[in-house]
């Protein structure tokens, strides 16, 4: 009987050292090694705000500019706000299933809602103030949604839609955490706000690098303090991604020194409750962006910024450069395997190579 105990036990235990070598060459041949770049199009432009709409590339832009790029056609529509007298820039970006909104970073802030089947272009919002900056947009559900910007008094800058963008609502400073004087956000790359079921993960920068919580659509907030750089104008998180409820990873960095690369990387388990340095004195320095790979179980991440394309495949504990191009601003992945990157004067299609 113990004979056979024996021979079970070790059957057990030489499975499950098979299963797991499986696995774990399974995630290692995950690892991409190289990328394949396709210039969708080059044009005098800066684009910090992208999304995917299916077969579409939506894109918010300088000079007043917008569009989309469409895949399958392989061309770039595109149009303009028009004003005599003022430029738009365009920073944010988001979308229900049926439109796009974009939004002016400063004074006056204009929030339009574009039709996607191209019928109307409505302002939906405006603000003016000498102050107003807004830095990124984002939907929960297709009624709901937020848009964030820099204080024009002790808090930061919350809209809030609950009616498919149709009507946006400032949140009075009574009802939201104070910051920091000198505290605020960058209008990046449209990735410094979160939304995943109810949640919305919001972070600064400048004299602090926090970040805000919401676990209810807006309602209610709660700040966690994070280790990234701070303590002057141009340092603290510039982008933010959650790939689950507790898995979230934030960077940035010192934008005066962009070669910086300690004190520009955290992660955390918890939620955004507490975050820990990673990497560091390794990998990227400044980074504008970052995102987490689908279907890659939290362990994939890409940045873009100063120091170029950067990629890991260990949850950002080790990273390696796949491209020195400094000059993009924001990524989106369409897949796990594809994703549209944009910045100065182009956009992008990259396919991950394993």
């Amino acid at each position: 009987m113990r004979n056979i105990f024996l021979i079970v036990l070790f059957l057990i235990v030489f499975m499950s050292c098979k299963t797991g070598g499986y696995v774990a060459e399974k995630l290692n041949n995950t690892s991409f090694q190289s990328i394949q770049i396709d210039t969708l199009f080059q044009d005098k432009m800066s684009i910090r705000a992208i999304l995917i709409d299916a077969n579409k590339v939506w894109y918010a832009a300088d000079e007043s500019r917008f569009g989309f790029y469409d895949l399958e056609k392989d061309k770039k529509n595109e149009n303009r706000i028009e004003n005599d007298s003022l430029k738009f820039e365009f920073r944010s970006i988001a979308q229900t299933s049926s439109a796009v909104f974009i939004l002016n970073v400063s004074n006056p802030a204009l929030l339009y809602r574009i039709s996607k089947d191209g019928s109307e272009i409505k302002l939906v919002y405006q603000e003016n103030h000498e102050k107003v900056f807004y830095d990124s947009m984002q939907f929960w559900n297709d009624k709901e949604g937020i848009a964030i910007g820099d204080p024009i008094s002790d808090c930061l800058s919350i809209l809030i839609t609950r009616d498919g963008g149709n009507s946006w609502n400032k949140i009075p400073s009574s009802k939201l955490p104070k910051v920091t004087d000198g505290e605020a956000a960058f209008a990046a790359s449209n990735a410094n706000i979160v939304t995943k079921g109810d949640k919305a993960w919001v972070v600064s920068g400048g004299k602090k690098a926090r970040v805000f919580y919401s676990p209810d659509k807006g309602k209610t907030w709660e700040v966690y303090d994070t280790p990234i750089v701070q303590g002057k104008t141009m340092t603290g998180i510039f982008t933010a991604d959650f790939y689950d409820f507790k898995k979230g990873f934030v960077a940035g960095g010192n934008y005066e020194v962009p070669e910086q690369n300690s004190g520009n990387k955290a992660s955390t388990t918890n939620g955004g409750k507490t975050w820990k340095l990673i990497t560091e004195n390794q990998g990227f320095g400044y980074a504008s962006c970052v995102q987490y790979v689908p279907n890659s179980n939290g362990t994939g991440l890409v940045s873009v910024g100063a120091s170029g394309l950067y990629y890991s495949s260990d949850s950002g504990n080790s990273w390696k450069q796949l491209s020195a191009d400094s000059s993009l601003f924001t990524i989106r992945f369409m897949d796990e395997n594809t994703a549209i990157a944009a910045g100065k004067n182009k956009m992008i299609r990259l396919n991950f190579k394993k």
